[in-house]
């Protein structure tokens, strides 16, 4: 059985959004994905639950495909804007609430904040990179850059903290959120202060730059 599984749909199935819904699949959810180039869906499709070569600028199309039953939908579209736009506005004409879209531009980015999607992505802006360098995070193996400063980390639990407890690691950034939990099979998203940490075990947090910093120098 399944734990905490939801539906997700993943809308361009080019290297970000492949990426994403792979990830989600790995954490135990069902994933559509969908794309109108049938290469980039041949590539996923035994990887994810169910991949559908469609145009997502089709309203018809979203409703067939049931997406307004999802918990989420990531519109990963990359080159297209005006097809990013659209879908964005077929989704919300559907009652969909939580949209997180990737914007390409600046411009892009001020549609999609006019249009209230939840979540805007920006993963080829070279600000990866230099938060990456500049965090030089010894314990981060994958982040996602949000808007405003805001980064969702994944973190490796390394030998010189086994045996400490969570309190201790995040009394001094109360600012960042942790969504989940992971540690072999079993992911919990309500994490018991006193828990005690293993080697290997894998946290995901949320929070601004500054914060994941003064974190980050708790691995050093």
């Amino acid at each position: 059985m399944k734990q905490n599984m939801a539906l997700f749909a993943v809308i361009g199935l080019g290297s970000f959004g492949s990426t994403i819904a792979t990830q989600l699949v790995s954490l135990n959810h069902d994933v559509i994905g969908m794309d109108n180039n049938k290469r980039n869906v041949e590539s996923i499709s035994d990887q994810i639950t169910h991949a559908v070569i469609a145009d997502a600028t089709d309203e018809h199309v979203l409703k067939e495909l049931n997406i307004q039953n999802c918990e989420a939908v990531v519109v990963a579209i990359g080159e297209d804007i005006e097809a990013s736009i659209l879908c964005v506005l077929h989704l919300k004409n559907m009652g969909m609430n939580k949209i997180w879209a990737k914007a390409k531009s600046k411009a892009h980015h001020m549609i999609l904040t006019h249009l209230g999607v939840d979540k805007i992505i920006h993963p080829e802006e070279d600000m990866g990179t230099r938060v990456a360098q500049s965090l030089s995070y010894p314990m981060v193996s994958r982040y996602m850059g949000l808007e405003d400063n805001h980064f969702i980390v994944k973190i490796e639990i390394k030998a010189s903290l086994h045996g400490k407890h969570f309190n201790h690691l995040m009394e001094h950034v109360t600012e960042i959120k942790t969504l989940l939990f992971k540690r072999g099979n079993q992911i919990l998203f309500t994490i018991d202060p006193n828990l005690i940490l293993q080697e290997g075990d894998i946290l995901v947090v949320e929070g601004e730059l500054e914060p994941l910093r003064k974190l980050s120098a708790r691995f050093k």
